[in-house]
């Protein structure tokens, strides 16, 4: 399998929670896990991917490999979110995505079938 690792956003704590809660009473499509940590660094974001990893029945390297090498080769990305962060206060959260390559592109397909 190969995986996919990209921040998306700044969130206010209790939006994520409750996007949590949603997404957990409604049945979603597999393979698609969206992450939140208080601070915008690698281990913020291994410790949730560790975190989730149980769930979803994803094989730890290679999901841990793809956030690595998302750190290694987009720093300015990284830097820009970290000071969104700062900007956005303590009670607010990174928002990453991690997820199995053709569940993600399944995702995208069912958007632009429902919008187009």
């Amino acid at each position: 399998m190969k995986f996919s690792f990209d921040i998306v956003g700044v969130s206010p704590v209790l939006y994520f929670f409750n996007h949590q809660q949603q997404s957990w009473q409604k049945p979603q499509p597999p393979g698609v896990e969206y992450l939140g940590t208080h601070t915008c660094t690698l281990d913020g974001f291994i410790e949730s991917v560790e975190s989730v990893l149980p769930k979803l029945n994803w094989n730890l390297d290679p999901v841990v490999d793809t956030v690595i090498q998302f750190w290694l080769n987009n720093s300015e990305s990284i830097q820009y979110w970290k000071s969104r962060l700062q900007d956005a206060g303590r009670d607010n959260l990174v928002v990453a995505r991690v997820a199995e390559i053709q569940a993600l592109q399944a995702e995208f397909e069912s958007l632009l079938g429902k919008n187009w």
